[in-house]
């Protein structure tokens, strides 16, 4: 028997060291992925993609793929003409008075490859080794197009377009000031200028995209099971290319998805097609990403080429910040990360003078997205090299030159100038930077490692130090909600739209749960990631979702005790200000042999009818409560980190 949930001394369980729920699950290889999904009649797709970045598609002849035993169909761009909408535009730009160019995306290419691995056509067959031979088949006469493989060529005049009908690659064009930097450009008497270049990467979680769909004819609804970090807008999107009202597509985020990092937070054509497919056949359709495929078709991120320029006094201040970057945003995608890069590069460094700058491009390159920070780890490399270069010329310690021009403890809140990706003005909520840079170097003892940097360098090994600060933005809105109801047992139950991919929702939404509405950690269940069970969502992402779902579970779980208590009163006669749920019950405070366990208050409170019970006048019908919770901004946490790595320079051994 696992015993009670520990508590933290006050009584509560948020703070308290409880053992994740999930993780004895996981564990034991009983998790629940996509792929563990089984039903009658299932079927398997597999997707042709195109080998070229930029072609058109003269011929595909499918032919021989459906003739062969167990094949069910095989479908191209012109099959599934009635989801051949234009797809909305990702994001609209954050900056107020910029403005991003969107060239038109539709499910499958009508006529054109605008990168490798890019989808133009679908095989469904009894088995996936059945479908991978099929698609092999299929053949495609292609009309091979000139390339443009990184923004400098995209930008270069006359470069091969992305999308014709845009005239040029410019993707967006974003320009934040603050102060005047050309002045302290002028004046100062250091400056310098360096160039970095990040290169592209994936997020490679150890499971890849997932989809199965399952088509209603009489309801001509869908539930969709999807390995994604945002189920609503998934839901969003297939209502919108199959033209049908939200409520008749449901999407499940599986209990367990096997690592999300960005990439999953995207929409992607299969998930349309599997749908499609799906209602074509009357058959649930499946669909696993393989490793190849994600190499190929997966969001991406992190190509940028930043051209910086620092001014500084004599001292070590700094006066002025200027960035020109650009960004790989591929043959689609939004401005998540070069904005968030922007906004990133101050760091926690207070600079009077800021020109940021970007020109993101549209390359015949796989669409990108957000992984693994996005676009932060681009910005906290170019201003921590920076401020490294500084320390070098001046020839003073990096440390100190960093915290000779740290944002002071009572500067807070601290408005940095510059607009983030949620919308509202870059403002930095608190901190106390000196003091972090101060605990990160006493406790790698700092100072003695720098003194014996000199000695062990007379013994061959070569000691490198390095020092870095980073800010970063989290707890994005727009909102997260939760629903929570008693049920019929007398358990709670926690209701959010926000899929976990490893973060442990299912104990931590349990915690707040149980707190605000004053029952056991035990007696809390948690469905996360399904849109048929809470209306609105947005997903796991950014460092999110216990900052906008807890509030919103704190509120609702609020309501609901309130609730509970009057109805506990009335079949207790007696006042909700005198009673309290101790145990799975309500009970009169300090008369512990006078209660009603919770299964029989829920009966009354949700009608009770089967039960013979009616609902007396005054006390509304229904024990549940929902709330939504919206930031008015994104909040900012810091870091700060000293590396101590000692190589041996005869041997190399770290």
């Amino acid at each position: 028997m696992t015993p009670p949930a520990s508590r933290t001394p006050e009584g509560g369980y948020i703070g308290a060291p409880i053992p994740r729920r999930e993780d004895a699950r996981l564990l034991t290889g009983r998790g629940t992925f996509v792929d563990d999904l089984e039903m009658p009649g299932v079927v398997h797709a597999a997707m042709v993609r195109s080998p070229h970045a930029h072609a058109r598609v003269r011929r595909i002849d499918a032919q021989w793929a459906r003739t062969l035993p167990g094949v069910l169909a095989v479908v191209t761009a012109s099959e599934v003409d009635d989801i051949q909408k234009p797809w909305p535009a990702r994001m609209p730009s954050p900056v107020p008075g910029t403005t991003v160019r969107h060239g038109v995306r539709h499910t499958l290419p009508r006529d054109k490859i605008r990168h490798a691995g890019e989808v133009i056509a679908a095989v469904v067959a009894e088995s996936r080794a059945l479908a991978e031979d099929a698609r092999d088949l299929v053949e495609v006469e292609y009309e091979l197009l000139p390339v443009v493989a990184t923004p400098a060529a995209a930008l270069a005049p006359g470069a091969p377009l992305v999308y014709e009908e845009l005239g040029d690659n410019v993707a967006a064009h974003i320009v934040q000031r603050v102060g005047n930097p050309e002045r302290a450009f002028a004046a100062a008497p250091h400056t310098l200028r360096e160039t970095f270049r990040v290169m592209r990467g994936g997020g490679h979680s150890m499971e890849g995209r997932g989809v199965v769909a399952r088509y209603d004819e009489a309801l001509d609804a869908f539930t969709v099971w999807d390995a994604t970090q945002m189920p609503h807008a998934i839901r969003a999107m297939l209502a919108y290319l199959f033209e049908l009202p939200e409520h008749r597509v449901r999407v499940i985020a599986p209990p367990d998805v096997g690592g999300g990092l960005g990439p999953k937070g995207s929409f992607y054509p299969e998930e349309a097609l599997v749908c499609w497919l799906a209602r074509h056949l009357r058959r649930p359709v499946k669909w696993i990403e393989d490793r190849l495929e994600h190499f190929v078709s997966a969001a991406q991120e992190r190509e940028q080429i930043h051209t910086v320029e620092i001014a500084f006094t004599a001292e070590g201040t700094l006066l002025a910040l200027r960035d020109v970057f650009t960004h790989d945003i591929g043959m689609y995608g939004a401005l998540v990360s070069p904005v968030i890069t922007a906004c990133t590069v101050p760091g926690p460094y207070r600079i009077p003078n800021i020109h940021s700058e970007v020109w993101a491009a549209y390359t015949n390159l796989q669409p990108t997205g957000a992984v693994r920070g996005a676009g932060r780890p681009q910005g906290v490399l170019v201003m921590e090299r920076m401020m490294d270069r500084m320390a070098e010329t001046l020839g003073l310690d990096p440390a100190e030159v960093r915290a000779r021009n740290l944002i002071p403890a009572d500067a807070f809140p601290y408005p940095v100038g510059l607009w983030f990706r949620d919308g509202a003005p870059l403002t930095y909520d608190s901190g106390n930077y000196p003091e972090l840079l101060r605990r990160a170097l006493e406790r790698a003892d700092y100072t003695r490692a720098r003194q014996e940097q000199v000695t062990l360098r007379a013994r061959g090994v070569h000691r490198g130090i390095g020092v870095a600060i980073c800010v970063e933005g989290v707890g994005l809105g727009p909102f997260e909600g939760a629903v929570l109801r008693l049920d019929a047992r007398g358990r709670v139950v926690v209701t959010s739209g926000a899929p976990p991919q490893g973060q442990g929702y299912q104990t931590a939404f349990a915690q707040i749960a149980a707190d605000a509405v004053g029952v056991r950690f035990e007696d809390i269940d948690v469905v996360t990631g399904d849109t048929g069970a809470i209306p609105y969502g947005i997903g796991s992402f950014a460092s999110r979702v216990t900052a906008n779902a807890g509030p919103a579970i704190l509120q609702a779980g609020g309501t609901l005790r309130e609730k509970i208590l009057a109805v506990g009163g009335h079949m207790l006669e007696a006042a909700p200000a005198d009673l309290e749920i101790v145990d799975g019950a309500v009970r009169v405070r300090g008369l512990p042999d006078r209660g009603v366990p919770l299964a029989q208050v829920a009966r009354l409170g949700n009608g009770g009818v089967a039960f013979g019970m009616v609902m007396p006048g005054g006390l509304s019908v229904g024990l549940e409560a929902s709330a939504y919770f919206t930031p008015s901004q994104a909040g900012y946490s810091a870091s700060a980190h000293v590396c101590i790595l000692d190589v041996d320079a005869e041997t190399g051994e770290v």
